[in-house]
């Protein structure tokens, strides 16, 4: 029996759906339709952690194996606190330019004969009629999810520090964490290389260093302009890069149910983890892969296969988002961590998250547990 399967938004998680869809299913009708432009994109450099990218290839190798090739890699962290820089060893990560990875998975989508309709704005469910299955891949704003929010049981809640994501010409040796001390109040920077003379660079503030930055009196120009003072022993003789950069509260989204007849949410429809853990893109790949196991293992019922689908992911996906929300938290009062000194502070850091002991740390950081030791810190006194 033919399957229709009808995908809202391309981005990676929207993209990915199709090709894995489509592989499964090489005789399923897939179409993709996504409101903007085929080469718009919002934000700079996507991020994935070792971790991330072994389960790719585990799961999917023909994917990582074509994104690989146009990662940029690094193994460290950097934790600047006080003018002084504290390296975290063996914490591999990998980015890419965001454009770079829709326009590969574009590339594979369509090559695999699925249909790609860009500018095309999906505002109203009648207008999926038809399809055998839905694919909410439309993200935070999600026309499906927002259509009937309480079939969801979507809950909404916003963190109170202010960010703004920018990009920047320059390149850094590991992922960066910068702590200032800025005449408004405390800051932070989230600042990592993604390729060859590039990097994203978001900064943070609490609601009070907001509100003294005077940011809401002045223009788009000129709030950077004023980043680039703040941060400007970062910055070097680089610029900020504006794309989208509005400051604003991180949205914290959850959904009791995922699924609802025959349409099914995935990545940020579904929920949300906060940047300082980096596992967004790879959350959304990771529910399109489940989704696409519980179709086959299914036969294709979709009514069996949805309700499959949440049962199995849920439980993997709480602990990561539960992981998040312990980060988030952390990032929410960072301006009391920086009471601490750098080599505590770089501790308190490494363990925000809540899955890191003095255990896993040795095997993860040996050359910082190390430095840590020697410096008489406890490593069970920090959280």
């Amino acid at each position: 029996m033919p399957v229709k399967v009808n995908i809202i938004g391309a981005g990676p998680a929207g993209l990915y759906a199709g090709i894995l869809i489509k592989r499964a299913r090489p005789d399923a009708e897939v179409s993709i339709f996504e409101q903007n432009k085929a080469n718009a994109t919002f934000g700079f450099g996507v991020v994935f952690s070792d971790q991330a990218l072994a389960f790719l290839q585990h799961d999917d190798p023909d994917t990582a194996a074509l994104i690989e090739p146009h990662m940029k890699r690094w193994t460290d962290i950097s934790v600047v606190h006080r003018n002084r820089r504290v390296l975290i060893d063996g914490i591999g990560f990998a980015g890419i330019n965001r454009m770079n990875l829709l326009r590969l998975l574009q590339r594979r989508a369509a090559a695999m004969g699925v249909n790609l309709s860009f500018e095309a704005r999906i505002d109203s469910l009648d207008q999926l009629s038809g399809a055998n299955l839905v694919v909410a891949a439309d993200g935070l704003n999600s026309m499906v999810r927002s259509s009937t929010p309480s079939v969801f049981g979507e809950s909404i809640r916003h963190l109170s520090n202010r960010f703004a994501w920018f990009g920047v010409e320059r390149e850094y040796d590991t992922l960066t964490q910068t702590f200032i001390t800025s005449p408004a109040g405390p800051m932070n920077a989230h600042h990592y290389s993604y390729e060859a003379g590039l990097s994203t660079f978001i900064i943070e503030m609490t609601p009070s260093t907001f509100e003294n930055t005077q940011f809401s009196e002045m223009t788009e120009s000129e709030r950077r302009e004023k980043c680039e003072q703040y941060f400007a022993q970062q910055l070097g003789t680089a610029k900020l890069i504006s794309n989208h950069s509005v400051w604003r509260r991180f949205p914290v989204l959850s959904c009791q149910t995922w699924h609802h007849d025959n349409m099914v949410l995935v990545g940020d429809a579904l929920h949300t983890a906060h940047f300082s853990i980096g596992s967004g893109t790879r959350l959304a790949l990771e529910d399109v892969i489940a989704l696409v196991k519980s179709l086959r293992l299914k036969d294709w019922d979709i009514s069996a296969a949805l309700p499959a689908y949440q049962a199995v992911r849920q439980p993997i996906l709480e602990k990561i988002i539960t992981a998040a929300k312990h980060s988030a938290n952390w990032y929410e009062h960072f301006d009391q961590h920086m009471e601490l000194k750098p080599w505590q502070f770089a501790l308190s850091y490494m363990r925000r998250a809540g899955r890191i002991d003095s255990e896993r740390l040795q095997r993860l950081a040996p050359l910082f547990t190390q430095q840590l030791i020697a410096r008489g810190i406890d490593l069970e006194t920090i959280g």
